[in-house]
């Protein structure tokens, strides 16, 4: 059997999860207005083995949330899973925020936009099909009323920035999942898995988390 610690810590949710197999066992998670990464996430991270009945050693690799998104957030979630893989000379696996994002909605057809909130009427995006394959790269851009405005099946919106954007994305075949607002360690566990399956490791030493900073208008283009 193969453990696999997920880390997430790219939005205001601090989250831990523990997967067997590429399947979540045991998740704890807090999501508070004030970051509070720095003194949660090596509490969760103890609590959640614990509660597991597993020690440190029995872990086969440690997945961490990639980006992008909070810039201090996922720097205290990459040092954190560094740190344990260095010590425990295991892999590191990094696993793309949006698409864990994007992994909450459960459906059959369209496509799925999941959106983190930066500042403003910006955010970082991404377009996903129903099968969580990626049908355009993420970006940085500015929501207006034209966004997205060439797609012309049920789009889904996730994340946090529902409150700033249903009120110019308002086609009637937008649809806004409002209960989904942030990604989760416990969606990481298939992703990680597979990645893990397929020797997707990343170098302890040099790797960095894909902070996106900079900003810039985009035109949407069509997306079959």
């Amino acid at each position: 059997m193969h453990y696999i610690l997920n880390i997430e810590t790219a939005t205001k949710n601090c989250s831990v999860a523990l997967a067997k197999d590429g399947q979540t066992i045991l998740c704890n998670e807090i999501a508070e207005e004030g970051y509070s990464h720095a003194e949660q996430l090596h509490v969760l991270i103890e609590k959640t083995l614990l509660e597991a009945g597993i020690c440190f050693q029995n872990l086969k690799a440690v997945a961490v949330s990639q980006g992008p998104g909070s810039y201090t957030g996922l720097r205290i979630g990459v040092s954190a899973a560094k740190g344990l893989c260095f010590t425990l000379d295991i892999p590191l696996i990094a696993v793309d925020t949006l698409q864990v994002l994007a992994s909450q909605v459960k459906v059959t057809e369209g496509l799925i936009v999941p959106m983190i909130d930066a500042r403003r009427m910006e955010v970082y995006s991404a377009i996903f099909n129903s099968k969580l394959e990626k049908r355009r790269e993420v970006r940085a851009e500015i929501i207006t009323e034209n966004s997205f405005d060439t797609i012309s099946g049920t789009v889904y919106f996730v994340g946090d920035c529902a409150d700033k954007c249903k009120a110019v994305l308002t086609k009637p075949n937008f649809i806004f999942l409002e209960e989904i607002k942030y990604p989760s360690a416990k969606e990481m566990s298939v992703l990680s898995f597979f990645k893990f399956q397929n020797n997707e490791f990343e170098d302890v030493a040099y790797f960095e988390p894909y902070y996106l900073k900079d900003f810039m208008i985009t035109t949407s283009k069509k997306v079959g």
